[in-house]
């Protein structure tokens, strides 16, 4: 079967086809014959390499995929059949820990996600638990439901489990065209709340207001937390979806109102932010990380894909063979929403 290797770290050139044996799944394992994967920029960081994170090399990168089950294990379920049509889930955990238990299996100290911490979906065809596979919704597109996934997931932890967003407030959701952004400014749409958002260009700022933001900025603007303040008669935002990092961080946290909640998954422009202290707590404000969210959210994910209030956002659909070159657009910010690739 065809996988791609990343062989060592580097530039885009470093993901090689290679042909590999089809593995057999373990008793508890499904196999899934995959159609399509998406690049986010968690691949783009994996092949660079990150310090800290020892990577045993080759490496099958990818940790967004949907497929149709192969084959079973003989442990698995008879409800788990061949034939179905999956959205494979990017996280994963081994021990069946108190957070598993509690449902929030992305806090368990052993989490791990396909693609980084193992083997990940660049592959014709993948072996895992049968439990991380989600049936999809009759009629659903594999190659567009393959761009969902740690997006969606991503951003349905941050506004719902981290910020716990309520109908009526008002979130600012930085990089409308982004992955996580694009994913966000759905789910706080569909949760009832007034959506802000900011994007750097012409484009990018028409894909916000086309997935329901009511209002859309341009980042570049120096002024545009200033804006934010005129939208909301100065009161500012209750909750700022923030994944930018040192760029937008100021003016977040200015943008934010009194007993407003920042939450964060990340910063693409760098790691390092400040905070003016007297500012957060005199104005009982939080600051919150999170990363990925409760598995247990594709069930809600999924049903709002079925319901039309949640789609993903293509920007190209190109045969695995090109995945260097998705790489490079995905680096060069030339992408308006998510590239798939196909086997």
């Amino acid at each position: 079967m065809r996988a791609v290797h990343l062989k060592e770290h580097g530039s885009p050139e470093m993901l090689h086809m290679v042909q590999v044996p089809v593995p057999e799944p373990a008793p508890d394992e499904v196999r899934v014959k995959v159609a399509a994967i998406s690049l986010n920029h968690l691949d783009v960081w994996v092949r660079r390499g990150m310090p800290g994170v020892d990577i045993p090399m080759p490496h099958v990168p990818g940790c967004d995929g949907t497929g149709v089950i192969d084959a079973v294990g003989g442990d698995v379920p008879g409800s788990v059949a061949v034939g179905t049509p999956v959205l494979i889930e990017p996280g994963y955990t081994v021990e069946d820990g108190p957070e598993v238990q509690a449902g929030m299996d992305h806090l368990a100290p052993d989490y791990g996600i396909r693609g980084e911490h193992s083997p990940g979906l660049a592959a014709e065809y993948v072996c895992l638990p049968a439990r991380y596979v989600t049936p999809l919704p009759a009629g659903a597109d594999m190659v567009q439901v393959a761009a969902m996934p740690l997006v969606f997931l991503t951003a349905w932890g941050m506004l719902h489990t981290r910020a716990a967003i309520k109908a009526g407030e008002t979130v600012l959701v930085l990089g409308a065209a982004s992955g996580v952004g694009s994913a966000a400014i759905q789910i706080a749409k569909d949760a009832g709340c007034r959506v802000i958002t900011t994007a750097g260009s012409e484009a990018k700022r028409s894909l916000g207001k086309e997935l329901g933001a009511d209002e859309v900025l341009d980042h570049g603007d120096a002024h545009w937390p200033k804006e934010v303040k005129a939208l909301t008669n100065g009161r500012g935002v209750d909750v700022v979806f923030e994944h930018v990092g040192p760029a937008t961080w100021d003016g977040a946290m200015r943008s934010l109102a009194r007993c407003g909640r920042l939450v964060t998954c990340g910063g693409t422009t760098g790691p390092k932010v400040s905070i003016t202290l007297p500012h957060l707590f005199m104005k009982n404000q939080s600051v919150l990380g999170s990363t990925m969210g409760p598995r247990t959210a594709f069930r809600d994910i999924l049903d709002g894909l079925e319901r039309g209030s949640f789609r993903p956002v293509v920007h190209s659909v190109l045969p695995i063979e090109e995945i260097a070159e998705a790489h490079r657009l995905l680096e060069d910010r030339k992408a308006l929403g998510k590239i798939v690739l196909t086997f």
